[in-house]
């Protein structure tokens, strides 16, 4: 590889892509090795932080199913070639990927009580879309050490926020979203991009703007019509 993490973030802004933080893998992180079988040395994680990708990828998108996955492969495999690295993708496998284990690695997110990793700095208003992995160990910065900003959080009004009641304690129905989603009555939920997401109070400045967050809404109904479709022709009744 010719170049630094300095110069491998550089290169994911000028895409459109927001760096997400990078670290040394090891045993237990669920790494797979490079293609060529070499063990990857560092790998770098890529996503948004709010709308920070939106305007390119509007421009670039193509007429294709999930859109804003293939737009992230291009954009880091022509990354990938220029550094010589590997893309691991969210979608990848099975067994996939354990990105939230790798997020928590790689920068100070934590897991809120929607069961969203929350950061300090950008609140729940953020995504992963890929990773890039060296063999090299390229140099680091220091561990940000911040702790979960939820542990000061005494209200929680993410909890109660949900017009279907889908996120409690003891975590989140995804099928009771969908339904109430389905319904017709999510109108809010979709302007918002879940209106339990945006009644948390940190870092609100980074909240999807509409389309945006219509745009990941309905990919959400898309993915869960498509899991029941594939639940439904395996299933011998």
């Amino acid at each position: 590889m010719s170049g630094s993490l300095v110069d491998v973030e550089a290169a994911l802004r000028a895409r459109g892509l927001a760096p997400r933080g990078a670290f040394h893998p090891a045993a237990g992180d669920g790494v797979s090795a490079l293609p060529d079988g070499r063990a990857v040395g560092t790998l770098v994680l890529a996503g948004n932080v709010g709308a920070s990708l939106w305007a390119r990828f509007a421009r670039e998108r193509r007429a294709e199913a999930d859109p804003l996955e293939r737009w992230s492969a291009r954009v880091l495999g022509e990354i990938a070639a220029r550094f010589d690295a590997a893309v691991v993708l969210p979608g990848d496998g099975p067994p996939h990927p354990p990105f939230l284990r790798w997020a928590q690695r790689a920068e100070p997110v934590h897991p809120s009580p929607l069961g969203l990793l929350i950061h300090p700095d950008h609140g729940l208003w953020h995504a992963y879309r890929g990773a890039l992995a060296f063999a090299e160990r390229l140099a680091l910065p220091q561990r940000d050490p911040r702790e979960s900003p939820c542990l000061s959080c005494r209200e929680r009004p993410c909890l109660g926020a949900c017009p279907a009641g889908a996120f409690t304690t003891t975590g989140y129905d995804a099928a009771a979203c969908a339904a109430h989603l389905e319904a017709g009555a999510g109108g809010a939920c979709f302007e918002a991009a879940c209106l339990a997401r945006g009644a948390c109070p940190v870092a609100r400045e980074h909240r999807y703007p509409p389309e945006q967050a219509r745009f990941h809404m309905t990919a959400f109904l898309r993915g869960r019509a498509r899991d029941r479709s594939r639940a439904s022709l395996g299933n011998p009744k």
